[in-house]
């Protein structure tokens, strides 16, 4: 266990230190933070490598197997209206807890944040129904991702361009590190059961699929409220001015994330216990070593949201500020980018899913490939966050053109591999990206004096985009290269459907 531990910290350590320094060098030259601001990030930093190593081990001991083993018993059940109401009420209670999307509803006063989270927790839980129902009838991906998006632009025309930002944005948040690793297990154990030659292809797609439910959900939702209510109204995140102020500070975040993260695991474990009592009945040795792999989970998702929370989003809101009140502010689009490249790898979910893609793809997908091509996506995505906020450019002319070219790519890649990005957009978007960049966002958009709510929101929903091209775009090249040498065949193979009650 402590080679594990030992091998998870250089990982973390690999991931989180090119943000920093980059934070570092930012804040002792152009954008200068007072010591205590200083010593509060590094602390976090220290705590943020500790909980990525603890989470990421935590999940593959625990919250993995634990998906795999109740998304193969959903399925051996047989049983249509248990898929469907387990499916649901997992997807929803499970969104409700999202540590992401309670630091979204915070910063989106427009609407009341209880609605807002349970119509988002709604929307997952229908998508996640819909996502689980694909795999069992083996319905292509492309072709539903394609009517379903079609669905979500038509209704975007009749939703107020304040809020569009938001909507876009909580579909990003919704799969972050408590949902992930437990959705994709759960897609990875009914595709399992199913069987057939396509089971590889279809254990990916449920995080794409429950990343369009919230969109849908919020701009329905949006339908009811005042455009006028709109302004941005969150506090503006306070800097640490005082050395004495640096460790409390971090103990009553520490306290109050272990708490959050222990009601955002009780759902899961509660649905895993009901599955154990009644059909699972794990021996007691293999129960010890999942309980040993909650704790880790436990301990470093608090560590992780302590330290983001704490000492990464004031500051990630005090150099966007000070970046564009410069009189050169272009630089904020180049050192977005380049923040961007690096921060990814700091996202405990992006992990998780590598080490997924890796296993179910028999390394034809190396962890080292996913990994920096999502940091080329998401660079591009900050980049173009950064012309939005400089420009005032509508949303609209990123997101339409980009999820069209993601759309059609899907039709000329290897399904596996459209199920992948599609996943992976969702997971690039994590805490990291809502608690670092979008403050990012947020302080630049403050400094220009624009409009918070349609320039800076949107950010998470461009990350969530651009992953989408890139690994398809991947996914070309491989193709490419496997026809050149004369190798496999697409993916086409014939599937066994499951007959249900």
């Amino acid at each position: 266990m402590l080679s594990a531990i030992g091998s998870k910290l250089k990982e973390a350590v690999s991931s989180v230190a090119p943000i920093v320094l980059i934070v570092l060098a930012l804040a002792l030259t152009v954008t200068p933070l007072s010591g205590p601001t200083l010593l509060l990030f590094m602390l976090s930093a220290i705590l943020l490598v500790l909980g990525m190593a603890l989470f990421t081990l935590g999940s593959e001991i625990a919250m993995t197997p634990m998906g795999e083993m109740v998304g193969a018993r959903l399925s051996e059940k047989r049983s249509l209206p248990f898929l469907i109401g387990a499916g649901f009420l997992m997807g929803a209670v499970i969104t409700i807890a999202e540590p992401d999307l309670t630091v979204l509803a915070a910063q989106a006063p427009a609407f009341p944040t209880t609605t807002l989270i349970l119509c988002v927790a709604a929307g997952v839980g229908v998508f996640l129904v819909l996502g689980l129902l694909r795999i069992v009838f083996a319905r292509r991906l492309n072709w539903m991702l394609l009517i379903l998006y079609a669905a979500v632009f038509l209704l975007a025309v009749f939703a107020d361009n304040d809020f569009l930002p938001v909507a876009f944005d909580s579909g990003g948040v919704t799969t972050g590190p408590i949902t992930v690793p437990f959705i994709l297990a759960l897609g990875v154990g009914v595709a399992a059961v199913r069987g057939g030659q396509r089971s590889e292809e279809d254990s990916f797609g449920l995080v794409a699929l429950c990343s369009i439910g919230p969109i849908m959900a919020v701009m329905v939702l949006a339908m009811f409220f005042d455009p006028a209510s709109s302004q941005y109204a969150a506090q503006t995140p306070e800097l640490t001015t005082a050395w004495k102020d640096v460790l409390p500070e971090l103990g009553v975040a520490l306290a109050h994330y272990l708490r959050e993260v222990a009601v955002a695991l009780f759902p899961i474990l509660l649905a895993f216990g009901v599955f154990q009592v009644f059909w699972l009945k794990l021996p007691a040795r293999r129960l010890l070593r999942m309980a040993a792999g909650i704790v880790y989970t436990l301990l470093g998702l608090c560590l992780f949201l302590a330290a983001v929370n704490t000492g990464f989003l004031p500051v990630g809101y005090a150099l966007g500020g000070q970046l564009a009140s410069l009189s050169d502010n272009w630089v904020l689009a180049p050192l977005a980018m380049l923040m961007g490249f690096f921060i990814v790898r700091a996202e405990p979910a992006v992990h998780v899913l590598n080490e997924q893609v890796s296993e179910i793809t028999d390394g034809v997908i190396s962890r080292r490939a996913m990994m920096t091509t999502l940091s080329l996506g998401v660079a591009a995505s900050l980049g173009l966050a950064m012309a939005r906020i400089l420009t005032g450019l509508s949303i609209w002319y990123c997101l339409l053109p980009g999820y069209a070219l993601a759309l059609g790519m899907s039709f000329f890649v290897p399904p596996v591999f459209t199920a992948i990005a599609f996943d992976s957009g969702g997971v690039a978007s994590g805490p990291m990206t809502a608690t670092f960049l979008l403050p990012f966002a947020l302080g630049a958009v403050d400094a220009l004096g624009g409009n918070p709510m349609a320039d800076a929101f949107g950010l998470v929903a461009m990350v969530a985009m651009t992953p989408l091209i890139a690994i398809q775009a991947l996914a070309l090249v491989y193709a490419l290269r496997t026809r050149r040498a004369g190798s496999v065949a697409a993916i086409r193979p014939e599937v066994e459907i499951i007959d249900f009650d």
